[in-house]
């Protein structure tokens, strides 16, 4: 739509055709009486100039008020968001319009007039078993809050009930350089005090034991374990820990991706493992709490998130959180409980630090004599490019993803050899640390 200067008024308009040729003089239309009340339509700069002279004369009552012309600029659609707002109370009308006709309709509509309550208020905590509502009112009870004195301040994170004894499974660095004595708050808001069993820095993975005198005796409830191993990408999850120190919060989402190789160096410690991608929210103090899958069984353990900002204090979730498995995380955790230290497993090599390529893999600086590796015919030199199929991309993914599997676990190494590529069977073994 053009302005409406552009309009061509009666009888001024140009005199040829739009192909250049002589147009006939414009033939004169009626005039309006003069003194009429439409008698300068003519000279309306906004008329369609070739209408005829023709003036419908609308109704005497008042015109309704004009609206405001909104300011310049570029202003939402309204008329979809209009629309879909009318539908929807329409439909929550309807409904309940509906509920009223046919409880009318069921009991003869004497119920209405003679003052009876309407409708009934039936329960809303039921769910079926395999919502996350359900989920989580089977799960909340056996995640605890952990609190403990950390130099001046305080750490805070979560963990999970794992035994009828008060054993709880949490992430290392969440009781790390603590005086190893801790607060855990359970759902319903009670308090008991516990002690660090143990701790494998490494793994990230640590053991408290809560004192349970005082407490109900059906105040523990431990968790069910699942297996990490049988996970696929797009299974939900559900995260249930304190980020930001808000207890008892449920996030939900799907498995991103797995065996995702993760080093972390919080305080100085380099950690390893092949982690559960998610895009649960996760934030700080959801760290040692649990990941659980669609029927409620533990499978990682929340430990990292990544951000977009350097600064840890500030850094929050953007959809990339990563879970221990718990097949690797119960392990470590039964070894502490039972020995006081974990196993590492390992498969007797070093990776070059300094090596990068393009193509990803991992170049062994050196091989252990009458190690696993060295058993299964790998040399220095040797280019390390998968372990069971899992692609190594930088020298600590081969830790990463060896760490996973226990000691005597047998696995598939596929390697470069000059040009070539080859295979070997490797059985890992535990370190003599």
């Amino acid at each position: 739509m053009t302005d409406g200067s552009a309009w061509r008024q009666p009888g001024h308009g140009a005199s040829t055709s739009p192909a250049g040729w002589p147009m006939p003089p414009a033939q004169p239309r009626p005039q309006p009486a003069p003194g009429s009340w439409w008698s300068d339509a003519l000279a309306d700069p906004w008329r369609d100039p070739d209408a005829q002279v023709v003036v419908v004369k609308t109704p005497a009552d008042e015109p309704p008020a004009l609206e405001k012309v909104p300011p310049p600029g570029p202003a939402p659609r309204a008329g979809l968001g209009l629309v879909l707002m009318v539908s929807i109370i329409t439909a929550l009308l309807a409904g309940a319009l509906g509920g009223t006709l046919g409880y009318v309709f069921a009991g003869g509509g004497g119920g209405v007039l003679g003052g009876s309550t309407l409708g009934g208020n039936p329960p809303l905590n039921g769910r079926p078993p395999d919502t996350v509502a359900a989920l989580a009112k089977k799960v909340l009870p056996s995640v605890v809050t952990i609190s403990m004195r950390v130099g001046a301040g305080t750490s805070l994170g979560s963990g999970f009930v794992v035994s009828n004894d008060g054993y709880v499974i949490t992430n290392n660095h969440v009781v790390q350089g603590g005086n190893g004595s801790a607060t855990v708050r359970f759902t319903d808001a009670s308090v008991a005090p516990a002690s660090v069993v143990g701790s494998d820095d490494e793994s990230d993975i640590a053991v408290l034991k809560i004192d349970t005198a005082g407490l109900p005796e059906d105040q523990l409830k431990p968790v069910e374990f699942g297996d990490s191993d049988q996970l696929q990408v797009g299974d939900p999850v559900v995260a249930v820990g304190a980020p930001l120190g808000l207890t008892s919060t449920v996030t939900y989402g799907v498995v991103s991706y797995l065996d995702r190789p993760i080093r972390t160096s919080e305080g100085g410690t380099a950690r390893y493992y092949s982690a559960i991608q998610t895009d649960a929210a996760v934030n700080q103090g959801n760290s040692g709490g649990p990941l659980f899958d669609g029927a409620g069984r533990v499978v990682g353990i929340n430990s990292v998130i990544g951000t977009l900002s350097e600064d840890q204090a500030t850094a929050g979730n953007v959809g990339l959180a990563f879970a221990i498995p718990i097949n690797h995380a119960r392990r470590v955790a039964q070894d502490v409980i039972n020995t006081g230290k974990a196993r590492r497993t390992v498969m007797g090599v070093s990776p070059d630090p300094s090596y990068r390529n393009p193509a990803g893999g991992a170049r062994l600086a050196s091989v252990e004599a009458n190690g696993p590796a060295a058993g299964a015919g790998l040399h220095a030199g040797d280019v390390i490019l998968a372990v069971n199929g899992k692609p190594v991309e930088e020298f600590w993914d081969l830790t990463a993803l060896i760490r996973k599997y226990a000691p005597g676990a047998v696995v598939e190494i596929q390697y470069l050899r000059g040009t070539t590529k080859e295979k070997t069977s490797v059985t890992l073994v535990a370190d003599a640390k």
